[in-house]
This record gives structure tokens, C-alpha cells and sequence, in this order.
């Protein structure tokens, strides 16, 4: 299904552009960033993997991302280490546990936290640049030309995936290829062949080594394939844009049959007939086709096993991958409490659709339902488009929803492209007009949207929209969106993922005057590696009204404390919410100065 020409240079230059002001505010961004809650491990357990091929470390999570990181570390000349933590990491058994948490801290202090985060990071900044291309190479033949450089657009000024872009994690990563497979898959249903087949098989084993929530592709694929026998597009309708109409395509005797079978036109329908004229009921039997792509997809299953078993270097154990799949959310509490609004539970069905309601910038959000609106009232957009467009998005929401912890924004990445490509075809829609008010409002909220960007740069993975504040703190929103109001709705990576050390020791060289500051840090790597001199509290120790001193409190504490407060005691914590902070640090830390 390739598209009906290719794009006019100034859109491949705008997107060019568009990708290199995304990996320029990725990567400045990451350097001014201490490591996060998740990236200890996940860097101690790549090395491990690379070194000594053994997969003790960091099972809940296939290895593919953890060993792309590892790959570049070692390249720049960091190594597993040799200690007794080490050992202990590779040998396994109940001393093992949980050790590549202060292992993984211990590599990156030691070799310099700069150092180590840049080039642990640097291949998923790629990694997220090459989706943006990749969102704007396929929205070309699903929604059209200027659609797609409008879906790139809303990508590339997204505060969640500039965020997540350069951490050593898995969301950005699953989501990436996620898109790859599907783009194979979606090419090889216009074309069938053996080469298209591996191409999608080996995309299918990247995607599913990238995180384990990658099975769900596996029934969106069975689907997905059985729509295309349903509802056939020929390569013209398919490479169209969806505003217009498909045409029959006349074909010769030699060209590609357009029911998708792979034969040769004159072997299919026979020659002189035009796709119009061709019944696909009549002469390419539905049944056939399916159990073709039935076929197609256990050969691409296989590949895909194949590709698996070459990422964990074909261990004794073949089910190890399994063994994985068990251990996942292995490292989540027990009875661990989600907080949505001031409340805490096991579990908020409405967590994931508030979380994007609030997270995702305004213009963005309203562009991607008026898009939805479109595609979906749409006449002459292929049916099997639709079906693209919306399966996967809908099957990771109800899943995430269902399945997941509520434990951030982030486990809802996967989702995000298809509603750039929405809000996308919103906005080339609005541009389309005849009148000028469509420009105009098309103008608005893409200013709109770059504006917050430059507001909440570079603390993007604390980023809310305008709506956080709107019921209880308006005067609050500001050129950050509603920033300031997100410990009232959200907790964990929404807010402070522990990536605000840095700009915590900026701030107290700046303003501390020399002051012992009282800590209560959510993170994992240990703040004295960046030379700061505090005072250690522990979460309970927030209930009580504070002393005299200069406080620093992650901002995932001014969300969860005054919450778990109020199941204990009417008011404790309360003074997190009280008490004005003289500044916020990097949207991460809160500083209270209490005389």
C-alpha cells in the first residue's frame, strides 16, 4: 500500500525540521535530568545481559530496550562491574533480589552520571526520532499529506513523549515498535510476499521484546488481517488521502491482483477486468484468503520466536520469555494504593481517561475527538483505514484500563501516535476551509500547543493542562499549563518521577545559603552522588506539623501524604497544602522555609 506519490520536498523538510527540534529539546532536556525512578535497573540489568548472558536481573521486562542502552554504554567504554553486588546479581537466589536497583545506581555514580546518562539514553532519543518519522511516513497513506505533518507536529510538542523520549524505560520504546509492525503489516497486506512476511515477523519480535504488554498485538494482528479480507483496499485507495474518493484502478494482466492475494493480476481475475468490475466474493474466496493470512501470521509468529530467543542469546531455558511474562509488575507493592484527586484505592477505572484528559495539552485533545468525529463520519475513507486507526489505540486503553496499575500517564504512550494522526487530520481539515476562520482557529491551537511546550521545557514529564487547575485554582495555570495543580490530581511519573536532583543542587547553591536542607526525596538513586547535604525524613515524618528548617519535598509527597492523611488523621500532612512554598524546583521539588 504505498502512497500515490511522494511527498513535495517542503514537507519533507518541514518534517525534517519538525524531527530535529524534537531531538534538540529531547536531549537538552535529559541532560539537565537526574536518573529516574526505573533507570538503575534497567541500565544495570543491559550490561548484565551483554556481559555475561545471563538473565537473572529485571525478568518482569524483555531484554531488547535494557541491551540497545547497554550496547552504547559499552561502546562509550562503561562495563558491567566487578563486586560483590555483581556476583551476587548473576549468580541469582534470594541474595539477588532486587539488587539491580542500587547496583544500576552504583554504575552510574561511578562513571559519572552525565557520562552514563547521555549515552544510555541517546539510543532512545533516536529510537523516539525515528517514530515522529515514522508517524509522519505512514499518516502520509492512512490520513493524508498535510495531515501527517500536523500528526508530526502534535508529536513533537508533546510534553509526555518529550519526557519519556529519553529515559532508559520501556514506553516510548514498546510504543515505536508497535508502529514499526503495524506499518509492515499494514504494507503487506497490500502486497503479500515472503520478504514483507519476515520484514513484519522480525518487526513483530522487536516489539514483543520490548515490553511484554506487546502481546496484545498479537489478536489486534488476527483482526486486523481479517479485516483486510472483509473490507480489501486497492493500493490507490489505500495511499489516498481520506477526503478523497477511492477510484477504480485498471490494472493490466501483469500488475499486482487488488484483492491482496499477491498473484499476478491475469492469475486472479483474469485479464481486461478493472477492480470495480471484480466481485473480491466471486473470484478471490473470503475463506481462502483468511486461512492465507492465518498462515501468514503463525510464519510471522514464528520469526518473531526466533528473533525472541536471539534477544535473551538462545539460553538453555527456551521458555524464558515466559518465565518473564510471570514476573511482570514483580516489583510492584503489594496493596499499593493508586491516588487520583485527593483519594486513594487499589484501583480507579476512570484513571487512565483522566490522566489523558488531564496530561495531553488542551488543543490537542480537542483536535484528536473532532478528528475521531471526522474519521469516523467519513464515507470515503477505506473501511480497513479505520480499522488501523482505531483497533490498536482502543484495545491498549480497555486493556491499560483493566489490566495495568494506575501508576502514570505513561502506560497510555502506545496510544498517543493514533491521536496525533486524529488531531491531525482535525487540523488539515480546519486548513482546508474555504473560509479563513478555519486557518485561523487551525493557527490558534497549534500556537497553543508550542507555547506550553516552551512553558513546561525541559520538566515536561510533570506537565498538565490548563483543566488541572480549572474547578478549584484558575489563578494558578500559567504559560506551564496547569503544572502547578498536578499534585492535586496525580502522583508517581505524572509528577516527580525522581528526576529533579539536579536542579535541586542548582537551587540550593543558588539559594540555600549554606542551610542543611530536610529531604523527602521519592527516587532511587541516592541524592549525596550529587553532592548534596540534607537532613534524610521518611514519608510518615510529613504528617506532623513541621519544625523550624528549610524543607525539600518531592512533589510525589505533597501529592500521596496529605491524601494518606486524611485516612489517619483529620489534618495530618495538611501543612504540605497550607503552607505556601517559596519555589518549586523543576516542577519536582517543593521547598517550604518554615521559621
Amino acid at each position: 500500500m504505498s502512497p500515490a506519490h511522494r511527498p513535495p520536498w517542503s514537507h519533507l523538510l518541514l518534517a525534517g525540521i519538525l524531527v530535529a527540534i524534537f531531538v534538540i529539546e529531547s536531549l537538552s532536556a535529559s541532560l539537565k535530568k537526574s536518573p529516574v525512578f526505573d533507570e538503575p535497573p534497567h541500565i544495570a540489568s543491559g550490561l548484565s545481559y551483554l556481559a555475561t548472558h545471563v538473565f537473572h536481573a529485571n525478568l518482569q521486562h524483555p531484554p531488547l530496550l535494557k541491551e540497545m542502552s547497554a550496547l552504547v554504554l559499552s561502546m562509550a567504554g562503561i562495563h558491567w562491574p566487578k563486586s560483590p553486588m555483581a556476583d551476587a546479581l548473576i549468580r541469582g537466589g534470594p541474595r539477588s533480589v532486587n539488587v539491580e536497583w542500587p547496583l544500576g545506581s552504583d554504575i552510574i555514580r561511578d562513571n559519572g552520571a552525565d557520562r552514563v546518562l547521555f549515552w544510555g539514553r541517546l539510543p532512545f532519543i533516536v529510537l523516539a526520532a525515528l517514530l515522529g518519522g515514522l508517524i509522519y511516513w505512514w499518516g502520509r497513506e492512512l490520513v493524508g499529506e498535510s495531515a501527517a505533518l500536523g500528526a508530526l507536529f502534535l508529536y513533537v510538542l508533546d510534553p509526555t513523549i518529550v519526557a519519556h523520549s529519553a529515559l532508559v524505560t520501556t514506553d516510548t520504546g514498546l510504543t515505536a515498535f508497535t508502529m514499526l509492525f503495524l506499518f509492515a503489516l499494514w504494507r503487506y497486506i497490500g502486497q503479500p510476499g515472503w520478504r514483507r512476511m519476515v520484514l513484519c515477523g522480525v518487526a513483530l519480535g522487536a516489539v514483543l521484546g520490548a515490553k511484554f504488554s506487546a502481546v496484545f498485538l498479537l489478536p489486534i494482528a488476527a483482526v486486523l488481517l481479517a479485516a483486510a479480507v472483509r473490507w480489501p483496499v486497492t493500493a490507490r485507495a489505500a495511499g489516498s488521502a481520506p477526503e478523497a474518493e477511492p477510484r477504480a484502478a485498471k490494472v493490466g494482466p501483469n500488475s499486482a491482483c487488488p484483492c491482496g492475494s499477491g498473484k499476478k493480476y491475469k492469475r486472479c481475475h483474469g485479464a481486461g477486468r478493472t477492480a470495480a468490475a471484480a466481485p473480491a466474493g466471486r473470484h478471490a474466496p473470503q475463506l481462502k484468503q483468511l486461512m492465507t493470512y492465518g498462515l501468514a501470521l503463525l510464519a510471522m509468529c514464528g520469526i518473531a520466536v526466533v528473533a525472541i530467543e536471539a534477544l535473551y542469546f538462545f539460553p538453555s531455558d527456551p521458555l524464558l520469555y515466559l518465565t518473564g511474562l510471570k514476573k511482570v509488575d514483580a516489583d510492584h507493592m503489594v496493596g499499593y494504593q493508586a491516588y487520583l484527586h485527593g483519594e486513594l484505592s487499589r484501583r480507579f477505572y476512570s484513571y487512565f481517561l483522566v490522566a489523558y484528559l488531564l496530561k495531553e495539552p488542551l488543543a490537542s485533545v480537542f483536535l484528536a475527538v473532532a478528528g475521531l468525529a471526522i474519521l469516523v463520519r467519513s464515507k470515503s475513507t477505506p473501511v480497513l483505514k479505520k480499522w488501523f486507526l482505531l483497533l490498536t489505540p482502543a484495545v491498549f486503553f480497555l486493556a491499560t484500563t483493566f489490566l495495568a496499575d494506575d501508576m502514570g500517564m505513561r502506560y497510555l504512550i502506545p496510544i498517543l501516535p493514533f491521536a496525533y494522526l486524529l488531531g491531525g487530520m482535525a487540523l488539515a481539515a480546519l486548513v482546508a476551509k474555504r473560509a479563513a476562520w478555519g486557518r485561523y482557529v487551525a493557527a490558534a491551537l497549534c500556537l497553543w500547543v508550542a507555547v506550553e511546550a516552551v512553558g513546561i521545557y525541559p520538566d515536561d514529564l510533570s506537565y498538565f493542562n490548563e483543566s488541572a487547575c480549572l474547578l478549584e485554582s484558575p489563578g494558578r495555570a500559567g504559560w506551564d499549563g496547569g503544572s502547578r495543580c498536578g499534585p492535586l490530581w496525580l502522583d508517581d511519573s505524572n509528577i516527580d518521577w525522581g528526576q529533579g536532583l539536579k536542579q535541586l543542587r542548582t537551587w540550593l547553591n543558588l539559594h540555600g545559603n549554606g542551610r542543611t536542607v530536610r529531604l523527602a526525596y521519592f527516587g532511587t538513586y541516592p541524592p549525596e552522588a550529587y553532592g548534596l547535604r540534607f537532613q534524610k525524613l521518611e514519608p510518615v515524618q510529613l504528617l506532623a506539623e513541621p519544625s523550624k528548617g528549610l524543607y525539600a519535598v518531592s512533589a510525589q509527597l505533597v501529592a500521596r501524604i496529605p491524601a494518606m492523611g486524611a485516612t489517619m488523621a483529620q489534618g495530618a500532612g495538611g501543612w504540605l497544602r497550607r503552607i505556601p512554598p517559596v519555589a518549586i524546583v523543576g516542577h519536582a521539588f517543593y521547598i517550604y522555609d518554615v521559621r
